[in-house]
């Protein structure tokens, strides 16, 4: 399995959420490797898309989202760290939330970050965070850096997609923005809203 490169990320966030289900993420911390499946995902676009946080415009908040493709945008959401992977042309704000992921390898060091075990291990944003240990300090990283200490893998597997609209947002644009894996038990609690 390889890297997954710049030029992959380069494409319509809608795209990229629904091609990054069955991906594998990897973070490196020291000698272990944690890993797992991508299972749900969410897209978020520009100024025209209420629910993102480049809506505002360009500010040093959002100003990652208009940064290259493959750019890890973090910021923080009920005390939670959330992970996303900024796409489409640079110039051109996007990004895809990875809402959640299903835990491969190095599950008992994510169960000790999580204070937690089973399907709520890694069964929302903030819960995959916590358990590969990502924080704001991957702000601003490439997550396809070959030497980095977080990247996602390319796997091929048969999946079964369902979308619906986004999670918790006040504001929504008349598209299913959400992608997930359909009957993968990690995939969030909301997992069955339509």
């Amino acid at each position: 399995m390889c890297i997954l490169n710049k030029k992959f990320y380069s494409q319509d966030a809608a795209f990229i959420a629904k091609q990054l289900l069955g991906k594998i993420i990897v973070r490196n911390i020291g000698n272990e490797v944690l890993a797992g499946k991508i299972v749900e995902t969410e897209a978020y676009y520009s100024t025209n898309d209420p629910a993102s946080r480049a809506y505002k415009g360009y500010n040093n908040f959002a100003k990652l989202m208009w940064d290259e493709p493959g750019t890890i945008f973090i910021y923080m959401v009920h005390a939670n760290w959330l992970l996303n992977i900024v796409t489409m042309p640079m110039n051109i704000a996007s990004a895809v939330l990875i809402r959640a992921i299903e835990p491969l390898t190095g599950i008992t060091t994510m169960e000790k970050h999580r204070k937690n075990k089973g399907i709520n291990l890694t069964n929302g944003p903030g819960k995959l965070t916590q358990s590969l240990m990502i924080t704001k300090d991957f702000n601003n990283t490439k997550i396809t850096d070959k030497n980095g200490k977080l990247f996602i893998l390319n796997n091929t597997e048969k999946i079964e997609i369902q979308s619906t609209y986004r999670v918790g947002v006040k504001k929504d644009l008349k598209r299913k923005l959400r992608f997930f894996i359909r009957d993968n038990y990690f995939v969030s609690k909301a997992r069955f809203l339509t």
